[in-house]
């Protein structure tokens, strides 16, 4: 019985833990296509000589790929300020711009 219990309140937890992960992949489809597109014009103007073309080969620049997706907030904040070898763009990019890279990171390459 204390084992159909344990399996019980286990299935619980793997449910309410998938239902946050789909819950978070949600968050990807709130961004426009428009926006997604704007922020990858924004990146290859501007984040590509360090990043690389299309987030790949960022050689020793930090790889946006694997950058977490619940962390907006850190990403704006080291666009803004800077960090480590990534100069700080202050108030460079306006805050519809910054939304924009971030759909883009978040959301990856638009598809063609």
């Amino acid at each position: 019985m204390k084992r159909d219990t344990t399996l019980s309140i286990a299935s619980v937890f793997a449910a309410a833990l998938l239902s946050c992960t789909a819950a978070q992949g949600e968050e990807t489809q709130k961004f426009t296509p428009e926006q997604i597109a704007a922020g990858a014009e924004i990146y290859s103007d501007n984040c590509s000589p360090c990043h690389g073309a299309r987030m790949l080969e960022p050689g020793s620049a930090f790889n946006l790929r694997n950058f977490p997706h619940d962390q907006r907030e850190r990403f704006i904040s080291s666009i803004t300020r800077g960090k480590n070898q990534m100069p700080p763009w202050g108030d460079f990019f306006k805050p519809e711009q910054l939304e924009a890279l971030w759909a883009y990171v978040v959301a990856g390459e638009p598809a063609n």
